[in-house]
């Protein structure tokens, strides 16, 4: 058995669900598949002497799982008084305006569409609630609209799913750009070098011991599969699902629909730099 120690990021063992830091609690949704891995981590993040709290990525419509995330809240003392979004995919942001309603509290996110209340969010911007400290850092590339928050505090990144705590994410064309998440990656490679982080709350998987080891790992892995998709042309296969059948011959095919997605990604990027 593979120790976890040994996996790209070193990710922690034990249930995913609980608390991951001193200010973050997951709370795991019932949404598990292939692309959601064990669900999607809806983070309750807060100080730990403080009666507010900030919620990040409410999750699907699920009913209960809403009011999971408000139960455990409360069990802790704490009152929900924001909530913010990583990003519009629907297993992160479909439960928001219901969890909205529940809790009587805004919802910030980039995209405007997504947002119930007047204010977004802006790269660099200091969220305070309750004492807590969120930076906001945008970390597009999955998405046009991906951003991720600092949790300085506790040395830790909340990346959505720009890094997961397993396997490796999609570049989702053509809202989400190739050279947008290499940019996103060096920008998180950049806060655990000089910033101290060294602990990823990531939007699936368990939580990353290693944010450094995570973040060199993806880098290393978009560099390998772009040369896989260059050889791959090089060789005749010109449509982005004859690449995805030449370079993801190993992956399940039920994951190829969003390889492709990725595959288109990386052709439009090694075209726009003359390597294809």
């Amino acid at each position: 058995m593979t120790e976890a120690a040994a996996l790209p990021g070193q990710p922690r063992g034990g249930v995913i669900s609980g608390p991951a830091t001193a200010r973050a609690h997951c709370v795991l949704a019932p949404n598990p598949s292939a692309m959601t891995l064990d669900g999607t981590n809806t983070w309750i993040v807060a100080e730990p002497d403080s009666d507010l709290a900030v919620v990040i990525d409410p999750g699907p419509l699920d009913e209960g799982h809403l009011r999971a995330v408000i139960d455990t809240a409360e069990r802790a003392g704490k009152r929900i008084a924001l909530t913010l979004l990583t990003h519009g995919h629907p297993d992160h942001s479909d439960g928001a305006a219901r969890f909205a309603e529940l809790t009587r509290s805004a919802v910030r996110a980039l995209d405007p569409a997504l947002r119930l209340g007047d204010e977004g969010l802006d790269a660099g911007e200091v969220i305070t609630t309750g004492g807590l400290e969120l930076r906001v850092v945008p970390t597009p590339g999955h998405t046009a609209d991906s951003l991720s928050f600092h949790l300085p505090a506790d040395g830790a990144v909340l990346t959505g799913d720009t890094i997961l705590g397993r396997g490796t994410t999609m570049v989702a064309h053509p809202d989400g750009r190739l050279g947008d998440y290499l940019d996103s990656l060096r920008r998180l490679r950049s806060l655990t070098v000089d910033d101290g982080v060294s602990t990823v709350l990531p939007g699936h998987g368990p939580v990353l011991n290693d944010a450094q080891g995570a973040v060199e790992f993806y880098l290393a892995h978009r560099a390998h599969r772009l040369a896989q998709v260059e050889t791959a042309v090089e060789a005749g296969h010109r449509t982005p699902a004859e690449v995805v059948a030449s370079v993801y011959a190993d992956v399940d095919r039920s994951l190829w629909p969003a390889a492709e997605l990725s595959v288109r990604a990386q052709l439009e990027y090694l075209g726009e730099h003359g390597l294809i």
